[in-house]
């Protein structure tokens, strides 16, 4: 039936959204970029002064900073770091959304009251000063940024998996699991929730483009993942000084900034409708 459903439904209408597999594309290019980046650059902290702020060529096809490092090597093994941040972080915030949306919407009542009054308090701070406010107590490390994203980022996943608890909780099959003397953790686990893992996975996948820019703007700011780590946004503050005489060490990193993150916006929108039951014919 599962497999039914995904080759009927979500195949068809994924594969009939050239923006969504545009965005695949992109994000399975980045993907492979990454894996492969001991393979197709060099060492990212060479340094060579001989060689420093050169023009894109043959041998750099990205040009060289201020230290003589290739920025094609630098934006490659950045991109690992990334990927890593996006995928951890939203890993840690769709486990928590998960958890406390599922626990409010399946038993309602004052645990939902209480749970959604503490997710109603996390969202009354802007969570980018939030994390500011958190890194500043703490030392800049990639482990450090990862968690704190995380940590501060589940509140949309949890409203979303409540409203379909909410929803789901009072159907026939789960009054049958009921009925059947099933245990509320297999019901909630087993039962509800895989069929509300769809605006989760959604979710999901556009979070990794807002894990991906947030890592970015805090490392633009000195905050973030720290040098000689090759880093998106601690490159962009690199090439600012230079900006006006060496403009690639701004624009490749921007560059990449910008494709990530449209290609996990095209693919999270393409997923969208591809589950969408309005949208299945």
């Amino acid at each position: 039936m599962k497999q039914s459903f995904f080759r009927e439904f979500f195949w068809k209408h994924l594969q009939g959204n050239r923006m969504a597999l545009a965005g695949a594309l992109i994000v399975g290019i980045m993907f492979v970029t990454a894996l492969a980046a001991p393979y197709i650059s060099q060492d990212p902290g060479a340094i060579d002064i001989s060689q420093r702020l050169e023009a894109p060529n043959w041998h750099h096809p990205m040009g060289t900073d201020d230290l003589g490092r290739d920025v094609w090597s630098r934006i490659v093994f950045g991109a690992r770091i990334s990927l890593l941040v996006g995928f951890v972080a939203v890993g840690i915030a769709s486990l928590i959304g998960v958890i406390i949306g599922a626990l409010a919407g399946y038993y309602g009542g004052w645990i939902d009251s209480l749970m959604m009054r503490f997710v109603d308090i996390m969202l009354c701070f802007p969570s980018f000063f939030l994390i500011l406010a958190v890194i500043s107590f703490l030392e800049p490390s990639i482990w450090n940024i990862m968690i704190i994203i995380g940590l501060t980022s589940w509140m949309g996943i949890a409203r979303l998996v409540r409203a379909e608890f909410l929803s789901l909780r009072e159907r026939d099959f789960v009054l049958a699991a009921r009925s059947l003397g099933g245990r509320d953790t297999r019901i909630i686990f087993r039962h509800v929730l895989p069929n509300a893992i769809s605006p989760v996975l959604v979710s999901a996948t556009l979070g990794v483009a807002g894990a991906i820019l947030t890592e970015s703007a805090l490392s633009f700011l000195g905050i973030g993942v720290q040098p000689p780590t090759p880093s998106w946004g601690n490159m962009l503050i690199a090439g600012k000084q230079t900006l006006g005489t060496a403009w690639w060490l701004s624009a490749f990193p921007g560059l990449a900034i910008l494709t990530t993150v449209l290609g996990y916006n095209l693919l999270g929108e393409g997923i969208r409708d591809a589950l969408d039951p309005r949208l299945k014919d």
